[in-house]
């Protein structure tokens, strides 16, 4: 029996947007802001189309599929299903996601009051053990995440939000140092990749699941009306993220560009403390705990859900046991560390996922040709695995001037012309052998 309302959409909407809303989706906004200064709209937009966009494309691709992103992975080949499901599943979860929003809770909500302590390797072990505790504990149950976190955690979160952002709007009037860095050049290609880093278009893959689940536990079976609702909470939660990533951006733009930052918990930091003194530190306390909190609770029992399916054997429980164990032991290696060692996996892994979504959602435009799928995804790992090669120092002259050499490059997009041409080239394959290999 059907049993879906209204509010159950809006409190799957606000599920979904507190599930994405975590420790990037604070931190670079206002460091974007602050670098972009006259740039801030070109570059903000950038960071939306990947920020949200292609997040909710990527939810919605999950919502009509049968087994998500493993179902779309088989469609290359079954092999490929399983190392990229699973490499994105680690990334978004135990790997980088999770200890990233543990970390940046600590580092926001705890350490400014601590300054620099020697005790603050022991404090953040203390913290993540009580983080990490809290966490396992409301995944437990995962069938209570929208009653949980829909309707009394992102509320919270929403309001602190507002006042922070409100409260710099009104009373911040730094100026900053200006436009600088890459955003001199080519502001919206940098806010577009500046996206990447929120991870949220990898972690839509597990959050659609979570949507999807919240949606069938109201008696929705129908495959068309589950995508239907799935968009429409889709579409609440990205007009939040939007709203709330520029406020944070323009939070940015206000903070003086005498002084200067290495990221935005720095920023956040020092705007909480001009506007409200201890108050305000209490304040970003709470939105960063909340935020990163919803967040890792989504991870956990998302990657926990996954493994559990690819391995039956094994239960949800046991995995997710074993995820938060992993979460916690690499949240205590540092913030900065963690996001250096994620940034060379997530240009590998982003541009295949948004290959995948995107053929996922035109499939029937060709057909659903598997040569297609190989060609695109191919031309998408070759060019992104080189591009991180060079990045680590491999200067080689052939491959500096071939990858500059890429239609778009310069955007952050020099694996678009060669995927396309790599999917058209299975696409005539496969008329031309008149098979579906």
């Amino acid at each position: 029996m059907i049993n879906f309302s209204r509010k159950d959409l809006y409190m799957i909407g606000l599920m979904l947007f507190a599930l994405f809303f975590g420790a990037g989706n604070l931190i670079f906004p206002p460091f974007l802001g602050f670098q972009a200064g006259e740039s801030f709209w070109p570059a903000i937009l950038g960071f939306v189309v990947t920020g949200v966009g292609l997040p909710l494309v990527t939810v919605l691709a999950i919502a009509m599929t049968r087994d998500g992103v493993a179902e779309m992975g088989k469609r290359v080949s079954p092999l490929f299903s399983i190392v990229f499901s699973v490499t994105a599943y680690l990334s978004i979860g135990p790997f980088f996601g999770i200890p990233r929003g543990a970390n940046v809770a600590y580092e926001m909500s705890i350490k400014p009051f601590l300054g620099n302590s020697p005790a603050n390797s022991w404090i953040l072990f203390l913290f993540s053990v009580v983080f990490f505790s809290l966490v396992y504990w409301v995944c437990l149950n995962p069938s209570k995440l929208v009653e949980r976190i829909g309707s009394i955690l992102t509320p919270l979160l929403l309001a602190a939000i507002a006042l922070l952002v409100l409260g710099s709007l009104y009373n911040l009037d730094g100026k900053s140092a200006g436009t600088t860095g890459k955003f001199t050049s080519a502001p919206f290609a940098a806010g577009f990749l500046e996206g990447y880093l929120t991870m949220d278009t990898i972690a839509a893959l597990a959050f659609g699941i979570i949507v999807i689940n919240s949606i069938r536990e109201k008696g929705v079976t129908d495959k068309a009306t589950i995508a239907r609702l799935t968009l429409k909470a889709g579409l609440i939660a990205g007009g939040g993220l939007a709203l709330v990533y520029m406020g944070l951006g323009l939070l940015g733009t206000k903070m003086p560009g005498a002084n200067s930052y290495e990221n935005g918990v720095e920023i956040l930091t020092e705007s909480a403390n001009l506007m409200f003194g201890p108050f305000g530190m209490v304040l970003l306390g709470l939105i960063v705990t909340l935020a990163c909190f919803t967040t890792c609770v989504g991870l956990v029992a998302a990657c926990g859900q996954f493994f559990s399916r690819q391995f039956p054997k094994v239960s949800y429980l046991k995995f997710a046991t074993v995820i938060t164990i992993v979460s916690f032991c690499i949240a205590n290696l540092g913030l900065n560390q963690i996001i250096t060692i994620s940034v060379p996996v997530l240009t590998v892994i982003y541009p295949i996922t948004i290959v995948l979504v995107l053929l996922s959602l035109t499939d029937k435009y060709f057909g659903g040709k598997k040569g297609v799928y190989i060609g695109a995804v191919s031309a998408a790992l070759i060019i992104s695995v080189l591009d991180v090669a060079m990045s680590f120092g491999m200067n080689l002259p052939w491959l500096h001037a071939f990858l500059h050499s890429l239609p778009l490059y310069s955007e952050g997009l020099g694996w678009l012309v060669p995927t396309i041409i790599g999917g058209t080239g299975g696409y005539l394959l496969n008329k031309l052998t008149k098979t579906n290999m």
